[in-house]
């Protein structure tokens, strides 16, 4: 697996948490900043990651920001992504068995580094379903055309 890894400044300690943890998991990954506490718009970070995703450059990715909402909406306008923005780990399971998310967004004033570590290695670690949930997901994809 290889995933690709970003924040905006609101989300720089955690996702340095995250790259520890996708070390420690053995998990290749890609980080694309930012590498600052200044001000930075989201959207510069979550869409080249996105777009990475849907190209196939890598099998996931993940974005973190204040709250995760600028990064999942950013994210999920790019065909082909289902971000999912979680702050719990039994949505972190859930999205990746029902709906084969391929980011995850958190946010860093949401939750704390250790509850992050946990909801990102669960939804590493947790594989797709299929079955009902694969119409579900192509229904999805028609529609994105």
């Amino acid at each position: 697996m290889k995933v690709a890894v970003a924040s905006d400044h609101g989300g720089i300690h955690i996702r340095e948490e995250i790259k520890h943890l996708l070390e420690e998991m053995k998990i290749e990954y890609d980080d694309f900043g930012c590498d600052c506490e200044d001000s930075v718009d989201y959207p510069d970070y979550a869409l080249p990651v996105a777009e990475k995703v849907a190209k196939g450059e890598y099998d996931r990715g993940i974005l973190i920001c204040g709250t995760g909402i600028g990064m999942s909406i950013s994210a999920n306008k790019v065909k082909g992504i289902r971000c999912a923005l979680v702050h719990d780990v039994f949505s972190a399971k859930a999205t990746r068995q029902h709906n084969n998310s391929n980011v995850l967004a958190m946010g860093e004033r949401v939750i704390g580094a250790g509850l992050a570590r946990e909801i990102a290695k669960t939804w590493l670690e947790t594989e797709f379903e299929g079955g009902r949930h694969q119409t579900r997901i192509s229904k999805i994809t028609n529609y994105e055309g």
